[in-house]
């Protein structure tokens, strides 16, 4: 009997031209969450600080750009790339967390929603085109997903365009070392449903959010700089509890996922995790084979761009998921019948898992 999936029919991202490489915070003035300032010299601590996350460079924004209008090119990418009519799209979901952030006064702007200004700047004229915004956090592209998987599932919808953008470098504090992980970026994808005999698409998903102990790991705070005279406030995070939160509770709804699907972890061809900490991330993934009672990991089982591209956020995944599917990685590939397992964690805290098989 054919049932109803979910599949990706298309994908599409935009990667900022402006690069910023570790070198360039050599002349920044460090302050711990105290305000005491950091007196480890630059060199040290861009070193120790790369050899942590993995990130070299990252990218940011121009002037000119907010993250409606990077929002727009990802979306454009995808229609294109999937052969679709933008008129004939039922949803627009964009993921995000702090709308088009004004580059000369760090303001969220976030009337009309960026899916709003999204379906604008594409120029759909369907009403029935609806538009609406997932403020989830990191992993609001997944939730973004999961959504449309509902939607497409249900028979209410067709297709569904899901985007993920942001611009933290609008509210990245210049005096916080963490600053330097954070980059701009957007990606999106269109899932379109269709009938099939055999199970395809979006197997199943999982989530959960812990909002009792965990909910300001990140959160936005004053600069770090106790002189600082602007009364912006700034991404703030808890790194080593989330760390440890994400470390503790993402492969367990990984594997959540995957026992829904009926899938066992030898099937996974690739897992495509947030790109928030190269260290963390391999330290998630043990966990998970651990979950298993297995130790050796498959090679290239995890796609990285974090080295290159930094932590854009929701942008993360929808863009390494569009780089993997257009032959842009090394040493990276998927063919048909191949499945995908996404991972996502952040602000809330928030936590989701999506498992995937390639049609």
């Amino acid at each position: 009997m054919k049932k109803r999936y979910s599949v990706i029919k298309g994908s599409g991202y935009y990667i900022p031209e402006k690069r910023v490489l570790n070198e360039d915070f050599l002349h920044n003035e460090f302050y711990d969450s105290d305000g005491n300032k950091i007196n480890t010299p630059n060199e040290e601590i861009i070193k120790k600080f790369e050899k942590i996350t993995g990130i070299r460079e990252r990218r940011y924004v121009t002037d000119d750009l907010q993250a409606s209008d990077i929002a727009s090119f990802a979306a454009k990418d995808a229609i294109l790339n999937s052969g679709v009519n933008k008129e004939s799209l039922d949803y627009i979901i964009v993921a995000h967390n702090f709308g088009d952030v004004q580059n000369n006064n760090r303001k969220s702007d976030l009337l009309p929603s960026l899916a709003a200004r999204v379906k604008n700047k594409l120029g759909i004229e369907n009403p029935k085109t609806i538009a609406f915004d997932v403020p989830f956090g990191c992993p609001g592209w997944l939730m973004g997903m999961i959504q449309a998987d509902y939607f497409l599932r249900s028979g209410d919808a067709k297709r569904a365009l899901i985007i993920g953008a942001e611009t933290l470098s609008r509210i990245s504090d210049p005096y916080d070392r963490d600053s330097m992980i954070y980059s701009d970026g957007a990606g999106a994808t269109i899932l379109e449903a269709i009938e099939s005999d055999e199970p395809v698409g979006i197997l199943s998903h999982a989530s959960r959010s812990d909002m009792l102990n965990h909910a300001f790991l990140l959160r936005m705070g004053k600069s770090n700089n106790p002189d600082y005279q602007g009364n912006e406030l700034f991404l703030k995070m808890h790194g080593r509890k989330l760390y440890e939160y994400a470390l503790n509770t993402v492969p367990m709804v990984v594997k959540e996922a995957l026992e829904k699907a009926k899938i066992e972890l030898e099937q996974i061809d690739k897992v495509l995790i947030h790109q928030a900490n190269a260290k963390m991330d391999d330290a998630i993934l043990t966990g998970l084979f651990k979950l298993y009672n297995k130790k050796e990991i498959p090679k290239h089982i995890m796609p990285m761009t974090i080295a290159e591209l930094g932590n854009s956020s929701v942008a993360t995944i929808p863009t390494l998921l569009s780089l993997l599917l257009d032959n842009q990685l090394t040493d990276q590939k998927v063919t048909n019948g191949n499945i995908l397992v996404f991972a996502s964690v952040g602000a809330g805290m928030n936590i989701n898992s999506l498992v995937y098989k390639m049609p």
